[in-house]
């Protein structure tokens, strides 16, 4: 539906947090010109005065082809918009957001839908589901930032769409997949989030290595069981944006939702640990608005049910393992 981008297209980011930051500095290196939002004009003015930006203590220069701001007015002229919000600014932010391609980079539920962050848009919104793109895989933006080799997948109901997305931000060091499943790239990203919170309390607890990788695969097949009970293609959790994040996520404590887990495993209370985390654990929020969706549909996800009673204070991470242990037998498959 759309024409491949030009050597130099204009797209908009909306959010510099870590990941958004790092999006906008990779968009400029690929020879875009990038209008960068931040809801604070605080923040905006002191980027747009030195030309720099602190990242893990140190401080690197400011593309020029990166114009800051916090008038989503200016951003309206760009064709590509990459969405780089927690899930829970989606409603204050994207209702304002008119551009012909709206590229979500976020990976938890919209509250006020409890819905995924494109159906959000797609159903809520009104957007045309061929206007709409969703990036996720294992992706730290640190890697991002230092040009590390990466990939992940671009997905959205018209394959033209994803190409589109994927020619825009593909380069020797990024590389972008193309999908038709959406909803499956989305839920692989959240989910994930859920089980790496699960992981995270087993490794806190010192269960060891063999605790953790049963987690993961028992993990999968609950994300993959949910994802296909809610309308998504079961190979897409064994992809990029399911299993590939998933390990990267339950594994390496750059993770935030695993952090969170590796705290609650310690003894940690939830508030004490969301309150001195420096960005947001998507899977604090997530899992209960997922839990409410599978308890709807009466999809057997035992670890989700599991990790939001740690969340909610009515278990422990011990009694957790416990009582996912003592579940009766089963067939594995």
């Amino acid at each position: 539906m759309s024409a491949p981008p030009t050597l130099s297209s204009q797209v908009a980011v909306i959010g510099l947090g870590a990941w958004g930051t790092a999006l906008a500095l990779h968009c400029a290196r690929q020879g875009h010109q990038v209008t960068a939002w931040h809801r604070d004009p605080e923040i905006v003015r002191s980027l747009q005065a030195s030309r720099t930006f602190s990242w893990r203590g140190s401080t690197l220069a400011l593309p020029d082809a990166v114009a800051p701001t916090s008038s989503i007015a200016d951003c309206a002229s760009c064709e590509y918009c990459v969405i780089a919000l927690p899930s829970g600014a989606w409603s204050a932010v994207v209702p304002f957001l008119k551009n012909k391609i709206l590229i979500s980079a976020t990976k938890g539920i919209e509250k006020t839908s409890t819905r995924t962050p494109l159906s959000y848009a797609q159903h809520s919104l009104g957007r045309d589901p061929n206007s709409l793109c969703v990036i996720s895989g294992p992706s730290f933006a640190s890697d991002l930032v230092s040009q590390t080799p990466i990939s992940l997948t671009a997905a959205s109901k018209s394959l033209d769409t994803a190409h589109a997305v994927s020619r825009l931000l593909h380069s020797n060091t990024f590389r972008v997949y193309t999908s038709t499943d959406p909803l499956g790239v989305e839920l692989g990203g959240i989910l994930k989030n859920i089980m790496a919170i699960a992981v995270g309390m087993s490794d806190g607890l010192s269960y060891g290595p063999s605790t953790r990788a049963a987690l993961i695969a028992r993990g999968l097949a609950e994300m993959t069981r949910i994802a296909v009970a809610l309308g998504a293609q079961q190979q897409t959790l064994f992809g990029l944006s399911g299993l590939g994040d998933l390990i990267m996520t339950a594994t390496e404590d750059q993770s935030r939702n695993r952090m969170v887990g590796l705290r609650l495993g310690r003894g940690e209370k939830l508030q004490d640990i969301v309150s001195t985390l420096a960005s947001t654990a998507e899977g604090v929020t997530s899992a209960p608005l997922i839990h409410d969706l599978i308890r709807k549909k009466g999809i057997d996800a035992p670890i989700t049910s599991h990790v939001v009673q740690v969340l909610q204070g009515s278990l422990s991470p011990r009694d957790m393992a416990a009582s996912l242990m003592s579940r009766p037998g089963r067939s594995e498959f």
